[in-house]
């Protein structure tokens, strides 16, 4: 008996039907997006892979990730969200759920399609973006430009879904280490000029108890409360004095100067020893899990530049309150890595898989208003 013949993706192929090529999509001012067939070019500038939703229903984004040296090849690919036929949008949403590309829907469609995207421009709930700014060639140059990292973001997200939070915090350490020692974040390291590692300070993290109420205030505005190693390892041990202090009901976690905090510290990345003690450090020796167990008894109150492990981890707080000038980055995809201070986990469970992975992919700062209408924040403070 002859064997059948496969899918790309290793499935059993439909009785006639062939995947519908990848196809590159032309701008013309009288039409909008022409859609035809040709050479798909791959550098970042040229015109965006674009399919239509019956497409992505036949296969057309299935087609093989990786390049025979494996390199890989159009790792986003963005969809047309025209109006479509019931059972074809369902088709196109269980193909949508199986493939290895980042998905980018423009416009609106089938609730059930546009959960299975990675991600829409347009209205619509958590699922999408609706923002004039929004750019699909935004997003598309940020996912040339580091793939690995992109890709693993998204894979990451759709995979810790529903998981348990400190399973899904593994899985986040996992993916980090693994890009640590990828070629994007060594492109990203060797582009720096070396900076010297700032001297300890004599209190990185401040105390003050009234009765069952633990004020914690990070303390190197100097800084800008850059996370490194001695501010992370002091919040930790300060979350660990609430976490086994029953009699403490209340914590209230600030920064001090004009950042609640910056993000990692840039002089301190690419030190760690191994790849395997900074995986055990993250996760057993972070702050993440402290917060998250504590939830219901931390309210974080952010302003300021709350750039990456400044919204990843007062994102597992129970109540997030940001002062108006605030505003929220997540700038490591950039670099060649994803959010590695639990943000791959605490910022979807507020708002969603889709618009963390916009925020990652594009850096863009996301301003307080935004926030609290996306629900990353509870309130905003005058």
């Amino acid at each position: 008996m002859p064997a059948q013949r496969q899918h790309p993706r290793g499935r059993p192929a439909r009785k006639g039907v062939r995947p519908a090529p990848l196809r590159r999509c032309v701008p013309t001012r009288r039409h909008g997006p022409t859609i035809h067939s040709g050479p798909i070019d791959t550098s970042g500038r040229g015109p965006a892979v674009h399919i239509s939703v019956a497409d992505l229903a036949d296969g057309a984004a299935d087609l093989p990730l990786l390049a025979p040296d494996g390199s890989v090849h159009d790792p986003l690919v963005t969809v047309d969200l025209a109006p479509a036929d019931p059972a074809v949008a369902a088709r196109a949403a269980q193909r949508a759920g199986d493939c290895d590309r980042i998905l980018i829907g423009l416009g609106t469609a089938d609730p059930e399609l546009l959960r299975a995207l990675d991600l829409t421009l347009g209205a619509g709930g958590r699922e999408a973006v609706d923002d004039p700014a929004a750019s699909p060639d935004v997003l598309r140059e940020a996912v040339t430009r580091n793939p690995h990292a992109s890709l693993l973001l998204r894979d990451v997200l759709r995979t810790t879904e529903g998981m348990p939070v400190d399973a899904a915090l593994d899985v986040e350490s996992y993916a980090y280490s693994t890009l640590l020692g990828g070629p994007e974040f060594a492109r990203w390291l060797a582009a720096r000029p070396p900076r010297p590692v700032p001297p300890e300070a004599d209190d990185p993290v401040l105390l003050a108890r009234d009765a069952g109420h633990l004020s914690i205030t990070l303390n190197r505005p100097e800084r800008r409360n850059a996370f490194g190693r001695q501010l992370r390892d002091a919040l930790v041990d300060a979350l660990t004095v609430a976490a086994s202090d029953p009699a403490i009901t209340r914590v209230t976690l600030r920064g001090a100067g004009p950042a609640f905090c910056s993000g990692g510290d840039l002089a301190e990345f690419g030190a760690a020893p191994d790849l395997a003690t900074a995986h055990l450090v993250r996760t057993r020796g972070g702050a993440g899990r402290l917060i998250h167990r504590l939830a219901g008894r931390v309210e974080a109150r952010v302003h300021g530049p709350c750039v990456g492990a400044g919204i990843e981890l007062p994102a597992f707080a129970g109540r997030v309150t940001a002062h108006r000038d605030a505003t929220f980055r997540l700038p490591e995809v950039s670099m060649g890595l994803i959010p590695g201070a639990s943000g791959t986990v605490s910022i979807p469970r507020r708002i969603g898989r889709w618009r963390t992975l916009y925020m990652a992919l594009t850096g863009t700062p996301v301003p307080a208003e935004t926030a609290l209408a996306w629900h990353l924040v509870d309130g905003i403070r005058p």
